[in-house]
């Protein structure tokens, strides 16, 4: 036993150690148990990376830290995964939810687990279910114990002064602080005008100085994109039921299954919401070009200014004389029009009458044959008639009563 171990069949005795008192005053003889063991190496905790995917019989997709019920290795706990793409240029995106028929990476905080191994995820332990139990399913990419996730982060300011190529730009953020963390980056407005984030400015607070490529206008909004780092919550619940009498485990509630329990409403975001948008069409100012600089350019660069006129200029009220040969052009192409609209007519007319008499031909031929079909429904159901009057005078004449013969009487 020593070289081979033990073999399957053997009945082996375990002492355990350390166990909590709930399991020997609950424990059941009829329920089993596994027995497993872990590495030393599995004991540590930390962010744990899986190619997940929701499973296509689930009803609902997956919300983002909603809590999910894993059965990874050994172990079955209760966690709140962050959902995530990885996107192309090695960044992975904050995902709301799973999407609809593709992998995606759930990152939580449980123990460490050697790579490609299964992982398997419920939302309820209950022993009574009303859908498809396995929510999602997944395998272990990464053992790394980190995880940069980041989301996006779009901040909208707007110009306070302009002078030339900088402005001074506010309502982006709060303090001088959060200015000294974003030095340097780069911003833009929304007619496309790139510029910089420079140094924070003492009134108004959060107010920063920004130079751009061109003057910008006091109407253009400032935004700058951002990406912000996001931690999954370090939640790690293990599944203790057999710890309990009736082996019945619940662990942390969704927010919706709390908001039904407790008849909450949704919380409705005013700016969330949709909202029609009307643009405001802008009229520019005319170009005004000095007088100095108009005597320098050429005629055909040179600006025109024509006032509005109220008479009729030559060239709208002038007359149009054709020559002998244009008229007879003119006269000829009037005449080739009104022959071919004479043909179209025609073609037209011969068209109506041909398909009038194929309409007239296809409900004669549509008549007769629902009443041939008429006539055949008749036969039959005259036909299905006899036979059935038959079957009921037999079946009449075998139930009737038989009259008693000379003989038959009682004893």
């Amino acid at each position: 036993m020593r070289l081979e171990g033990y073999r399957p069949g053997l009945y082996v005795r375990i002492e355990m150690e350390n166990i909590p008192a709930e399991l020997v005053e609950n424990f059941n003889p009829h329920y089993p148990l596994i027995v497993g063991g872990l590495l030393p190496s599995e004991e540590a905790m930390g962010y744990v990376q899986l190619r997940f995917k929701k499973h296509r019989w689930h009803k609902k997709i997956l919300k983002t830290r909603d809590p999910l019920i894993v059965s990874l290795g050994w172990r079955r706990f209760q966690t709140t995964p962050l959902y995530a793409c990885h996107d192309r240029d090695a960044r992975y995106r904050a995902l709301k939810y799973t999407p609809e028929h593709a992998h995606c990476i759930a990152t939580f905080w449980g123990p460490i687990t050697p790579p490609a191994t299964g992982c398997l995820a419920v939302q309820s332990v209950s022993s009574r279910s009303d859908s498809f139990r396995i929510a999602g399913t997944g395998v272990v990419l990464d053992l790394d114990k980190t995880a940069n996730i980041v989301k996006k982060l779009k901040l909208t300011g707007y110009p306070t002064k302009v002078f030339k190529n900088t402005a001074f730009i506010k309502n982006m953020f709060t303090s001088a602080l959060e200015i000294a963390k974003f030095e340097g980056a780069s911003v833009r407005t929304v007619s496309g005008i790139r510029g910089q984030i420079k140094k924070a400015i003492k009134n108004p607070k959060g107010a920063f100085r920004a130079t751009f490529e061109d003057k910008i206008l006091m109407s253009d909004i400032v935004f700058l994109r951002a990406w912000y780092p996001v931690k999954p919550p370090k939640y790690y619940n293990p599944v203790t039921s057999l710890l309990l009498e009736d082996k019945v485990w619940k662990g942390m509630r969704t927010v919706g299954e709390i908001r039904y329990q407790r008849k909450l409403a949704i919380p409705n975001n005013a700016d969330s919401n949709y909202r029609p948008i009307t643009r405001v069409e802008k009229h520019f100012s005319t170009i005004n070009v000095p007088k100095k600089l108009a005597a320098n350019l050429p005629f055909k660069s040179k600006p025109k200014k024509l006032a509005s006129r109220t008479n009729k200029t030559y060239d709208t009220k002038r007359a149009v004389v054709l020559s002998g040969t244009e008229k007879k052009v003119h006269v000829l192409m009037q005449q080739l029009g009104t022959t071919k609209n004479e043909k179209a007519a025609l073609r037209k007319q011969a068209d109506l009458k041909r398909r009038g008499v194929y309409l007239k031909a296809k409900a004669m031929q549509e008549s007769k044959s629902a009443e041939r079909r008429k006539e055949l429904m008749k036969a039959v159901y005259k036909k299905v008639g006899k036979e059935e009057a038959k079957a009921a005078a037999a079946n009449e004449w075998r139930s009737r009563p038989k009259k008693k013969q000379k003989g038959d009487g009682d004893d």
